[in-house]
């Protein structure tokens, strides 16, 4: 990505309030901040926080399973396709399109994913919630679903995490970045010329003003009572804010703990799901596509041999971790 693109991610970046795990926001922000004061940082980095690709998987049988991995932003494909993410409008592109193909009986996102922005949580969540009422749609948590991807999995029909999966971080947070150091390495002043009172204010050259923090606070309270509300009418079957909010809080449970609090339906992973569903379809095309995750995994093989530049891969990653201290 050139210097000067970085420009308009980080605006994106700070201008929204982002419902993600908290150790996933310091990478976003070190990542664009690094670059935006000029100094060198990999783009392995953000590239290997998520191996998969968010692109179509094969069908199985008449269950089409949409990928969410990784950060979740809208119109990002810039940053997604550097950190690795996926956007809210790809999202909405691939449900549709299962939706509009009457083979399709069965929808499985299969999410992987710390959450991400906001903005396009709540749209691609009424989204899927018009959907369900047509098909059912599963939501996977196989390893990670949080924040604004557990903000997606509860418009779903039914949530169902593998047995080492993390659930939750019900929340929303700002960042802001004071620059003004970085900028002075680099012998820039910045000036501004502005009208209207508060034009300027969590301006990256300065420090977050008493007023200005206020108002994005306020902001974060409006945003996350929409996420709380969100949950509750997805999950429905009795669920109420104040439990959502003193219960649950934002905190993130494994598996065993999150069932026991309502936060998902079942412990399975996507095989046992996928075997589920098409097991109990009444098409013979499904269930023997169903007999796919009920064969025994094949042990007589010698496990792939890592390669040199497998090595070299993990070594850049390990090293590079460890300069940005994450």
């Amino acid at each position: 990505m050139k210097p000067e693109r970085y420009a308009h991610v980080l605006s994106f970046a700070l201008s929204h309030p982002w419902a993600v795990l908290p150790e996933m926001m310091p990478v976003v922000a070190g990542i664009l901040a690094r670059h935006i004061a000029g100094l060198d940082s990999s783009a392995e980095i953000a590239a290997a926080l998520v191996n998969r690709k968010n692109l179509p998987q094969p069908r199985a049988g008449s269950v089409a399973i949409i990928p969410v991995y990784g950060v979740i932003a809208p119109r990002m494909n810039l940053f997604s396709e550097y950190s690795g993410g996926t956007t809210f409008e790809k999202l909405t592109g691939q449900l549709r399109q299962v939706m509009a193909n009457a083979d399709v009986k069965t929808i499985v996102l299969d999410i992987d994913s710390p959450g991400g922005s906001v903005a396009g949580a709540a749209e691609f969540s009424a989204e899927l919630r018009k959907a369900r009422a047509k098909k059912p749609i599963l939501a996977v948590g196989q390893y990670t679903m949080a924040s604004a991807a557990y903000h997606l999995a509860s418009a779903c029909t039914e949530i169902i995490a593998a047995p080492s999966a993390c659930t939750g971080s019900i929340g929303c947070y700002w960042m802001h970045d004071d620059l003004s150091e970085a900028l002075a390495q680099l012998g820039i002043k910045r000036t501004f010329v502005s009208a209207g009172e508060g034009k300027l204010d969590g301006n990256e050259t300065e420090a977050l003003s008493v007023s200005a923090k206020a108002r994005r606070q306020a902001t974060v309270d409006s945003m996350y009572g929409a996420f709380v509300d969100a949950v509750v009418t997805g999950r429905g079957k009795g669920m109420t804010a104040d439990r959502v909010r003193t219960e649950w809080k934002a905190h993130v449970y494994e598996s065993p703990d999150a069932l026991k609090l309502g936060m998902i339906d079942s412990i399975a992973t996507l095989d046992d799901t996928l075997q589920r569903v098409l097991s109990a379809s009444p098409d013979a095309a499904d269930q023997r596509a169903a007999l796919d995750f009920t064969s025994p995994v094949d042990t007589s093989q010698e496990p792939a041999r890592a390669t040199d530049q497998d090595r070299r891969a993990d070594a850049d990653l390990e090293r590079q971790v460890f300069e940005m201290n994450l």
